[in-house]
């Protein structure tokens, strides 16, 4: 998830705790679906405009098939939803980088 998100998520369990409905909670963030490392890479490859230098390869030993953050009790019991699509969010780092270096080459 964006960090814009992540924030949005920390203020509504803020608000939660200072409005009283809740007592501390722990919540899973993301978005329900996840990504694949090759979907993540065609969405950066898409956004920069530059192919990325792959090396396809088997998974390691242990890692697991899949895995993805459920939000679904964050949603029921505070209405957080990440809202922020891949391709914002990787345009977002994008962006970072590209001002972040150019700050830091003066």
């Amino acid at each position: 998830i964006h960090v814009t998100d992540l924030a949005n998520a920390h203020i509504s369990a803020l608000q939660a705790l200072l409005d009283g409905m809740k007592k501390t909670a722990t919540y899973n963030l993301g978005n329900g679906l996840g990504y694949s490392v090759k979907e993540v890479i065609e969405m950066c490859e898409k956004v920069t405009g530059k192919k990325a230098n792959v090396v396809m390869a088997d998974r390691r030993a242990g890692d697991p098939a899949r895995l993805v953050a459920s939000s679904d009790k964050i949603h029921a019991e505070l209405g957080w939803k990440a809202q922020i699509s891949l391709e914002k969010i990787i345009a977002s780092a994008w962006n970072w980088h590209q001002n972040s270096t150019k700050m830091n080459s003066k």
